[in-house]
């Protein structure tokens, strides 16, 4: 009968995987803890904070545009979806402090994929947003601004 590690169980059994070392960590065993997948799975905690601030901010910033370019078609529901996205996006910061120097680079990452998303929905074509982010960090966040 072969003893499995914590290293083997990483790919035979997540969960089982995070009980184990869990309970190695707590016990000072540090000899048979899964340093390597522990350090790659620590890092991944990171980088899905990092997806969820900038799906977040994709979100909004579509939403921003639309209220831009289509004054005619403002509705409850877009300010309600702008509020939202900023209410969840302040809670990742407070949770985070560090995301909000990342939010610069989130902006430029996602505005294509916002501007794809505001010209589906408004049936406008996407040449008629601008190539870049016409709003700055603090705009987005702040929690009065809608452009006009």
């Amino acid at each position: 009968m072969t003893v499995m590690t914590a290293r083997d169980l990483y790919e035979r059994d997540f969960f089982e995987w995070t009980r184990c070392n869990a309970a190695l960590l707590r016990a000072h065993r540090f000899e048979q803890v899964d340093i390597e997948h522990i350090a790659e799975e620590i890092e991944d905690m990171g980088k899905s904070q990092q997806r969820e601030l900038e799906s977040r901010i994709q979100v909004l910033l579509a939403h921003l545009l639309k209220w831009k370019h289509q004054p005619g078609r403002r509705s409850l529901s877009w300010e309600h979806t702008v509020d939202n996205q900023r209410d969840e996006i302040e809670r990742l910061i407070r949770m985070a402090p560090s995301l909000r120097n990342y939010i610069p680079a989130a902006l430029s990452e996602v505005h294509p994929k916002a501007v794809r998303d505001a010209a589906k929905e408004t049936r406008l074509p996407q040449a008629s947003f601008p190539e870049t982010c016409p709003f700055t960090p603090d705009q987005i966040l702040a929690p009065d601004f809608f452009p006009e």
